[in-house]
């Protein structure tokens, strides 16, 4: 089942800027999906759509089986966390949660309870009669969280949620959203750590200039892109070794965990080896880089900076 299907969807601005070009995706229950892209992609303006902060151009957008023309219709089954934080630094947490939870409708017999078992999840209950303006920005981006996961959505969506905090609070936010995962949430996750989407991602859109330039499973991309992308192999010698200012022809030197380490693709290995016997260079090890999401990513998106 399809929780959420995009057909042909496009967003023009008026100033004539397409931020989203003739997008196709379907979200399938039960399932994290990463939405992955350089700036100015158009993941932003996909998500604003989802969550019904902006309308679409044209295309179809279907939320539930509903057009998300009707997203009232929907609201209370979607959470969405977005990249910046969207709570009241004068209110407590618990008051931020229930604040929170009573715009989404839930009675006020279960508020409370509700809000304690979204601290809960977040690692947050014992801080619930704290105030957030005396929060770490990691406590405040969990806070943001469990704002967003009051009530019990079926589906929810996080913008970039481990922006600049701490690996406690950004370990904890992952395993609180595979937590939801295996408790039956369906999660749409972007961010820029590729490491995040490879570890808790079962499918993965990458888009760029507004298309969805390529999707699949994890395994899948890997499967298709080690065929396409020669992982680099790495050659570490002694530190005492001179070496052939021929050598550097087929390769480069860095320094990797104290040793001096040749890099250097596939094609060359045969021709660096007969270099370093030919010239007594002592080898102590030998190692093939695994290939990884951010490989791809920046094979398909390119190496230059975006704004």
């Amino acid at each position: 089942m399809n929780i959420i299907e995009v057909n042909q969807l496009e967003k023009t601005y008026k100033n004539g800027f397409k931020a989203v070009d003739n997008i196709n995706i379907k979200i399938e229950k039960g399932k994290i999906y990463g939405l992955l892209g350089p700036n100015g992609a158009g993941k932003s303006t996909l998500i604003s759509i989802l969550v019904g902060l902006i309308r679409k151009t044209s295309g179809e957008v279907f939320a539930f089986n509903e057009p998300i023309s009707n997203f009232n219709k929907i609201s209370q089954k979607i959470g969405y966390v977005p990249q910046e934080i969207a709570i009241y630094p004068d209110l407590t947490a618990l008051e931020n949660v229930m604040f929170f939870g009573a715009l989404y409708g839930i009675d006020r017999k279960s508020l409370k309870d509700k809000a304690m078992e979204s601290l809960k999840l977040v690692g947050l209950l014992e801080n619930s009669k704290e105030y957030p303006k005396n929060f770490s920005g990691g406590m405040q981006r969990r806070l943001n969280i469990a704002c967003a996961l009051v009530h019990s959505p079926e589906l929810i969506i996080f913008d970039e949620p481990t922006v600049g905090i701490d690996p406690h609070s950004r370990n904890n936010i992952l395993e609180s959203i595979m937590y939801l995962n295996k408790s039956g949430a369906t999660i749409i996750y972007t961010s820029h750590y590729m490491e995040e989407v490879e570890k808790i991602c079962d499918y993965v859109y990458i888009l760029d200039k507004g298309k969805v330039i390529e999707q699949g499973t994890i395994l899948n991309l890997y499967q298709r892109y080690t065929k396409i992308l020669d992982s680099p192999i790495m050659v570490s010698i002694t530190e005492e070794s001179n070496l052939p200012d021929e050598i550097f022809k087929y390769c480069r030197l860095d320094i990797a965990e104290g040793s001096r380490v040749l890099i250097f693709n596939e094609t060359s290995f045969k021709k660096i080896i007969e270099v370093l016997y030919s010239h007594s260079i002592e080898v102590n090890d030998i190692k093939k880089s695994n290939l990884n999401l951010e490989e791809i990513f920046l094979f398909l998106t390119g190496k230059t900076l975006r704004d």
